[in-house]
């Protein structure tokens, strides 16, 4: 039986690892969540084995923006007593976050303290008490966004430099680069995810997929991020979060950690395709056997932080043996009607 502790438990991805971890394994899990933006407890209860399975999820509320006292680390530390003798976390997966490029764009020191000071703080928690086992597995989940826009035809590999067009971006980059300096300075085991756009159940209603099955169900026009012209959409590649989780478990059980030479422990969770913003509207309206209505909007002049293409490389999981266990469609229309037989609480 292996302990792991999530942060961000009650959030968007956070959840759907927790419901996967009880779902594949006989793990022990802690998880820590603020509850304010984007955490939300009910996630958790909706999890169709929770009653079940609760006793396995010790759950605590906090702010990783202070640091971790030395009160609150015994007592984490002291939930895995076994035998007389503290035993740390197995694994420590670190998705607590700020993440939406809008309100980065409105309170950017918010997503610094978020992104970065959070990070440094658990990672603190972890070199000074210790936390973590010697085999065990510190992960960071970063994003695309850190390596900018996407020319058409590339695609970034893991080790690519930087270059972060907005605060979001920025603050996850600056996270990595802590992660990345306190795996070698402290010789914490470290494995980091570039992650692109997730969906899937229960998701934050900012989010553009949540945003076109409201606007289609009223009848309300689809703003797509487009271009200057306002004649090519803004492009992504999709993934559903059970893609996602199934990523993470398969990283904890077998990725190679940062090894000093850059050459290991970065790995790209890359969707099947790449669709565009006008394509994934039709398409959800299409599921949803309803009228598209829209309107192309340069998003990138009025607001300078948004890129119009991202894309990640993400040959190296497959080299790995990792195979995407969810199809993109089917994954999406599945979302879109149990997220419609859910409006009243999830939309």
């Amino acid at each position: 039986m292996k302990k792991v502790l999530i942060t961000g438990g009650a959030g968007f991805v956070g959840h759907h690892l927790i419901e996967h971890i009880l779902k594949n394994t006989d793990w022990e899990i802690t998880t820590l969540d603020r509850l304010d933006t984007s955490g939300n407890v009910e996630r958790l209860r909706d999890i169709d084995i929770w009653e079940r399975e609760k006793h396995r999820v010790k759950f605590f509320c906090t702010d990783l923006r202070a640091e971790i006292n030395l009160e609150f680390a015994q007592m984490l530390l002291e939930l895995n007593r076994e035998t007389g003798a503290l035993r740390p976390f197995d694994y420590i997966v670190h998705l607590a976050a700020g993440s939406h490029v809008d309100r980065s764009i409105l309170d950017p020191l918010g997503f610094v303290m978020d992104n970065v000071v959070g990070t440094t703080n658990l990672l603190n928690f972890i070199r000074l008490y210790p936390a973590l086992a010697d085999d065990g597995k510190f992960l960071y989940f970063s994003t695309d966004e850190v390596f900018g826009p996407a020319p058409e035809g590339t695609a970034f590999k893991e080790w690519d430099r930087f270059n972060p067009n907005n605060p979001y971006a920025a603050a996850k980059a600056g996270g990595e680069d802590i992660a990345i300096a306190f795996a070698h300075t402290y010789r914490i085991p470290t494995i980091i995810t570039h992650c692109m756009n997730i969906f899937g159940e229960r998701q934050l209603g900012e989010k553009f997929i949540p945003i076109c099955i409201r606007k289609i169900l009223k009848g309300e026009p689809v703003t797509i991020h487009s271009n200057k012209d306002k004649t090519k959409a803004g492009t992504r590649f999709y993934l559903h979060t059970r893609n996602v989780c199934d990523v993470v478990l398969f990283l904890l059980k077998n990725g190679k950690c940062l090894n000093g030479k850059g050459t290991q422990g970065k790995y790209n969770i890359v969707g099947d395709q790449e669709v565009s913003n006008l394509e994934m509207a039709q398409l959800i309206a299409k599921y949803m056997g309803k009228e598209l209505k829209y309107e192309m909007v340069d998003f990138h002049s009025s607001r300078p932080g948004h890129d119009l293409r991202y894309a990640l490389d993400g040959s190296l999981l497959k080299e790995e043996g990792w195979i995407p266990p969810v199809d993109f469609e089917k994954s999406l229309e599945r979302t879109i009607k149990w997220t419609i037989e859910h409006k009243d609480r999830w939309l």
